[in-house]
């Protein structure tokens, strides 16, 4: 029998998956661990002892669990957060914590700097859009601006997944989809640095070598083979972001399909035939060759939801402790009893700024139209609702460019609460699905090596290893409630924008 792994590292957790040759899960294993969050703005991981210990981890628990030999194992996909940024030294030494994906806004001088310095027309024509936190290039000048001694010994800018492939492999890469999207402008269309473009920012040499995902970048190491437990010589592909690997195994495969990820942040991709341009949103191409994809990412979902729970929902981790149920389930009582709109209650979400659609680093939470009446489970239930509002912000977006939602397929954590999946169908009005297998990014990793040695001859194959579980259908009325809540919603931004800035 062979076998695939797939590991993926997460905001704050790590998942790893052994499926046999029929794509069966043979063994499980997941490790949480935190995110750093030294300073407003600034959120880190330490890739050596969060993002490889993890990896190392996760595979010899999967591999004792399933008690096969490591020769069986025939290839390896790794996933991570997407357009981080870290530095490493000629041995793969990270030379300061990971500047993280798109939460992290420190770059905002740097992003005024670079939008002065090639103009924001320029830029929009890299973009479609002006410069966000989501690109590695400021940060890239951040570093080089802040902390001269790092840049000066940087061997390599590297993002998670080519971190973790770099380790198993001493290759380092960056997959097409992640590097030409994330690291724009600094690699040329075919996927070579551009000196010209480089220049200001950092040396071409600095930069990983482009190639397909599900590329085999290498064989795992004598040393890596030491720390994992991997047969050395195994296959490793070139890996991509989480978000990119979930999307592969929700089956997001052809235009029109969509993937909802509902984790510590929102993350969507929605695949195209055609790039759209847009200031509010991102596009690129997608891991499937010749297809595009839009997509688009808030900074709060289940941060939000982990927020209320450390905060105001202290008596129901006590019972989760106490009981065995998880504190979010806990956390639902009395919230179904609440009507749409929370009794008048609207919660902006941007606790940690804005990613899509707003891109405002500096825009702040609020709970708006408190009243006595008010209890904890409203303040839940508003929270939940403005997820679904933020979420149907960028929907209406993807249909004023008339591009078609055949399939929306929502993943990641926030699948497991069946009544935010249904709130959020009646604010967008549009039916939710997930998948039957909710193991998420890494299943795709596990998908994607097996396509990287051939054991698939195209990506179409993989429509077959894509069962669907339950969906939900939206509620007309429900619907109509809450487009009054939206609009309120949107206006409550705007008008508070500039309170916010002041703070």
């Amino acid at each position: 029998m062979d076998y695939f792994m797939g590991i993926d590292t997460g905001t704050f957790e790590s998942k790893g998956v052994l499926v046999d040759q029929n794509f069966e899960v043979i063994a499980v294993s997941a490790h949480p661990h935190g995110m750093e969050n030294p300073i407003p703005n600034h959120f880190e991981h330490d890739a050596e002892a969060v993002w490889w210990h993890d990896f190392c981890a996760i595979s010899r628990d999967l591999l004792q669990q399933s008690g096969i030999d490591a020769k069986d194992i025939k290839a390896v996909g790794a996933s991570a957060l997407g357009a981080d940024c870290l530095p490493v030294d000629e041995a793969c030494r990270p030379l300061r914590k990971a500047i993280l994906y798109g939460i992290d806004a420190r770059a905002t001088d740097e992003m005024e700097q670079l939008t002065e310095l090639y103009g924001p027309e320029q830029i929009k024509a890299w973009y479609g859009r002006p410069l966000c936190s989501s690109d590695v290039m400021p940060k890239i000048l951040w570093i080089k601006n802040k902390e001269p001694e790092v840049y000066a010994a940087t061997h390599k800018f590297l993002t998670g997944s080519s971190y973790l492939t770099a380790k198993l492999t001493g290759r380092y890469t960056v997959d097409r989809f992640l590097g030409l999207s994330s690291f724009n402008p600094l690699y040329r269309r075919d996927g070579t640095p551009d000196e010209a473009l480089c220049a200001p920012i950092c040396r071409p040499d600095q930069l990983a070598e482009v190639l397909s995902t599900i590329d085999v970048a290498g064989r795992v190491t004598a040393e890596a083979a030491a720390e994992t437990g991997l047969e050395e010589g195994t296959p490793v592909i070139v890996g991509t972001d989480d978000s990119g690997a979930e999307a592969i195994s929700a089956g997001v495969l052809e235009p029109g399909d969509m993937m909802l990820q509902i984790g510590s942040s929102v993350y969507m991709f929605l695949c195209t035939d055609r790039l759209v341009n847009d200031d509010r949103i991102w596009r690129e191409e997608f891991i499937i060759p010749g297809t595009f994809d839009i997509s688009a990412g808030t900074n709060t979902a289940g941060t939000l939801t982990r927020w209320y729970r450390d905060q105001l929902f202290s008596d129901a981790v006590r019972e989760a402790q106490s009981s065995g149920t998880n504190a979010y389930q806990l956390m639902l009582k009395g919230v179904e009893a609440v009507p749409p709109g929370s009794n008048g209650l609207i919660t902006l979400p941007y606790f940690a700024g804005e990613r899509t659609p707003i891109n405002d680093p500096l825009a702040k939470g609020a709970i708006f139209g408190l009243t006595l009446e008010h209890t904890r489970a409203h303040l839940y239930k508003s929270a939940l609702e403005s997820v679904g509002y933020a979420i149907n912000q960028h929907f209406r977006i993807f249909r004023e460019h008339r591009v078609p939602m055949n399939k929306i397929m929502a993943t990641g954590g926030g699948t497991k609460n069946p009544l935010w999946l249904q709130l959020i169908a009646d604010i967008t009005g549009e039916t939710i699905r997930t998948p039957q297998n909710t193991i998420g990014a890494s299943f795709g990793d596990a998908m994607m090596a097996a396509m990287g040695i051939h054991y698939f001859s195209d990506y179409g194959e993989l429509t077959a290893l894509v069962k669907e579980g339950p969906y939900y259908n939206p509620d007309s009325d429900r619907h109509r409630s809450y487009q009054t809540y939206q609009a309120i919603f949107d206006e409550l931004y705007l008008a508070t924008k500039d309170l916010a800035h002041r703070l």
